[in-house]
């Protein structure tokens, strides 16, 4: 799966009601009448069908915020990487720092479901990044290569793998790092998959973290930022398509 950029994805986390989500959906689906980028969606567990019913035939993807690393069993209130699918997913959102600090999820265990993700078919977007504490002891870079090695199996390909770089610190703050420290970043993240990875160059990089409608445009300019991971601003749709449109998406 080739994604066009920009790439703009919107995790919803957990907001949203039916009749609203539809709603919002909707609005974006009436917007996406050319898209030259790349737009996705990630709605709770419960509003995926309906939503990607409603996005039908526009273009947008649509996916989970996460999966369970076994494709069935006696595991109470998970979900698998096939029920992700079968729902109408196409794509899922693994590592993300609200589980791996907030719930104590591992890299290994981000790996086994990556691998999940993968058999299923999905369009993985596995998110890394430092905490405050980590960001201030200037352990950054060890901290990303750590995850990266961690989280990724081994001889995984490019393909159906987007990062997404979310600054713990960064993530519902309204704090963002400075141009050049997402720049760099990106740069050694880039360098991290070219090694780690046959073709690994070629992985989407997204910035994620407190973006805005008055920053994306900056952030999606730099040298290797493909996109951005959108958070609360991807609950107004006036506001998540200036973000797209901000990285010269129409």
């Amino acid at each position: 799966m080739r994604l066009a950029r920009p790439v703009v994805f919107g995790n919803w986390k957990m907001n949203g009601l039916r009749a609203e989500s539809l709603a919002l959906a909707g609005t974006l689906a009436e917007r996406a009448v050319r898209l030259t980028g790349t737009v996705g969606v990630f709605p709770p567990f419960t509003l995926i069908h309906a939503v990607a019913q409603r996005v039908r035939g526009s273009g947008i993807l649509v996916g989970g915020q996460d999966c369970h690393e076994k494709a069935s069993g006696a595991y109470t209130g998970c979900i698998a990487a096939p029920m992700l699918a079968d729902a109408g997913a196409t794509a899922v959102i693994l590592g993300h720092s609200e589980r791996r600090h907030g719930l104590g999820e591992t890299d290994a265990l981000v790996r086994a479901k990556l691998v999940a993700a993968r058999a299923a078919g999905l369009l993985v977007v596995l998110c890394i990044g430092e905490t405050e504490a980590e960001y201030l002891a200037g352990a950054r870079s060890a901290r990303l290569r750590a995850q990266l090695d961690g989280s990724l199996p081994e001889g995984i390909g490019p393909e159906g793998l987007v990062v997404a770089y979310e600054p713990v610190w960064a993530i519902g703050t309204g704090r963002t790092p400075t141009a050049e420290e997402i720049r760099a970043t990106h740069g050694e993240i880039r360098e991290l998959l070219a090694r780690r990875i046959v073709g690994g160059e070629a992985v989407p990089l997204l910035y994620g973290g407190s973006v805005k409608p008055d920053n994306a445009g900056e952030i999606m300019a730099l040298a290797d930022v493909d996109g951005v991971l959108v958070g609360g601003a991807s609950l107004d749709a006036r506001s998540f398509w200036t973000i797209y449109q901000a990285g010269g998406g129409a």
